[in-house]
């Protein structure tokens, strides 16, 4: 990605957000995108920088990491395009095919939709053609609702455990590939079960509880699943002008202003799985400020509101970057100086279907995609680039 990073070298010195934008992207892929091992035709990328042996760089891979490199340098081509970018997508879903066995699928269904995301912008930005791809993977999200206990897909195969991170991706991807009407029904089950009754946050999801026929409420509350859940609304919003739609991402937003953010910065996750827990909701919160329909009543305060804590915690991602020969590295916690990896420590492990945190999280590959997306999305409203021309709604 030479032509794509080169105002890299600015380094520091890079000002505007689209410049910032594009060190960041230059410092991941030149320090985590490789070939497969001895495969041409490849890039995958390594999940903890410094690396070590090259057992370390791809014995372990975690999919769902990839993809969101994936929808990056689409967001790199989108807002600095000319460059061979394109090419290295295919070479990069050629290895998340080959690496995943060749097939596309796994059993995790907040993996397949956060895939089918990025596989579906990769085609409608670059030109790609992965067709069967994105219809096996929506196929798969509609195939998992499961009426007969309320509605909602489970996180993954086998499993009871209904949750944001998994319903909220996937209504936002049956929502741009034409299931419209089981998307609206995913937003309409998320709202139903899991808004939090007094901060209005979005809980993590529900589960089975000890008496047969019941559910319980898993309480915890990530940053990630905010971003889901607003993205799918707005994706809702968009094509059905349903005001129930823009009501819910009024006062989810407000919830993540007051709540969450309430000196203007997305907080951190540490590392590992929780790494890119700040960037997607930033990347949610970019589409509101570029996206909203203009024709609801208050669109301009709402996109304003989205915008100022995206441009906020990219400037406090990159004032606490630190500075290495191969570009910024950043932390995982925005609002913290950034430490310098080194190859000493535990390497991030993956327990019982997630990944735990490397003993430095800024070694970990999801930290630093996390930062690169939070100044991608400030990129794009700088920008003013929208995800979809204003007449693709219906």
């Amino acid at each position: 990605m030479a032509d794509a990073t080169k105002s890299a070298a600015d380094g520091p010195a890079a000002t505007s957000p689209n410049d910032r934008a594009a060190a960041a992207a230059a410092a991941v892929t030149d320090r985590h995108l490789r070939r497969m091992l001895w495969t041409p035709g490849t890039r995958l990328a390594t999940v903890a920088w410094p690396s070590g042996a090259v057992a370390g760089r791809f014995g372990m891979w975690h999919y769902w990491w990839h993809a969101h490199l994936v929808d990056l340098l689409v967001d790199a081509a989108v807002h600095r395009p000319g460059d061979d970018t394109a090419d290295v997508v295919s070479l990069l879903l050629r290895g998340i095919r080959l690496r995943n066995l060749g097939k596309w699928t796994n059993n995790y269904f907040d993996d397949m939709a956060w895939l089918g995301l990025a596989i579906e912008r990769a085609d409608r930005h670059l030109g790609l053609s992965h067709d069967r791809a994105v219809r096996t993977l929506s196929g798969r999200m509609v195939d998992a609702w499961v009426p007969h206990l309320g509605g909602g897909i489970p996180w993954r195969t086998m499993d009871l455990f209904f949750n944001a991170p998994a319903n909220g991706p996937a209504a936002v991807l049956l929502a741009r590939t034409g299931h419209v009407e089981r998307a609206a029904a995913m937003t309409d089950w998320m709202d139903a079960h899991l808004v939090d009754d007094e901060s209005h946050l979005i809980i993590d999801g529900i589960k089975p509880a000890t008496r047969p026929g019941e559910m319980e409420r898993v309480t915890a509350i990530y940053t990630y699943c905010q971003g889901v859940v607003l993205g799918a609304e707005l994706e809702l919003l968009r094509r059905t002008r349903r005001e129930v739609h823009a009501e819910r991402l009024d006062r989810l937003l407000r919830a993540v202003q007051t709540r969450m953010c309430p000196d203007g910065v997305i907080p951190g996750a540490g590392g590992g799985d929780g790494g890119l827990f700040a960037g997607i909701l930033a990347r949610y919160l970019a589409l509101i400020a570029t996206d909203l329909p203009p024709i609801i009543q208050g669109a301009d305060d709402l996109r304003r509101r989205a915008a100022q804590i995206v441009t906020t915690s990219a400037e406090a991602a990159w004032l606490h970057r630190a500075d290495t020969e191969s570009g910024p590295v950043f932390g995982a916690d925005w609002r913290k100086p950034a430490s310098q990896p080194a190859s000493e420590g535990t390497n991030a492990q993956f327990i019982e279907g997630a990944v735990n945190s490397s003993q430095l999280p800024e070694r970990d590959l999801s930290v630093q995609l996390s930062a690169w997306m939070v100044l991608e999305a400030a990129a794009a409203i700088d920008l003013r680039l929208p995800e979809h021309v204003q007449n693709e709604a219906t």
